[in-house]
């Protein structure tokens, strides 16, 4: 279970959320909870997850070298830890989940050693889509 906490990564005291980003983030991680809580109940084995990458403010996600329209500053983006890729590949067999917990995944190509889910589609409309 990913709570606010592990999303804000302590960055919400260099610039406190807004009421519409907390709520963002509360939509988001619940979505991504129920995913996750199918992906753990049907690989009990696999290994725990962890934010990576969560709430950035401007300031944070220039520093990162993240993309100026980042889903991650308005707090509808989150990159979970993958190391063996077996969340992304996961991910990538039940895009039926994706849809039913209205989440879209970036393309493992494009994310080695992470997961990136967002609760908001991008432009492509694919639920599995490249950046």
């Amino acid at each position: 279970m990913i709570t606010l906490d592990d999303y804000w990564m302590g960055r919400d005291k260099i610039e406190p959320p807004t009421d519409q980003l907390v709520r963002n983030a509360e939509e988001l991680l619940q979505r991504v909870n129920l995913l996750l809580s199918m992906y753990f109940a049907e690989l009990p084995a696999a290994p725990r997850t962890r934010v990576t990458s969560g709430y950035r403010p401007p300031a944070v996600n220039q520093r990162v070298g993240g993309a100026t329209r980042s889903n991650h500053r308005i707090c509808k983006a989150v990159d979970l830890a993958d190391e063996d890729g077996g969340l992304d590949d996961w991910c990538m067999q039940v895009p039926h989940l994706l849809q039913a917990y209205d989440l879209w995944l970036e393309h493992p190509d494009a994310t080695p050693g992470w997961c990136h889910l967002q609760s908001v589609g991008p432009r492509s409309g694919r639920r599995i889509f490249y950046p």
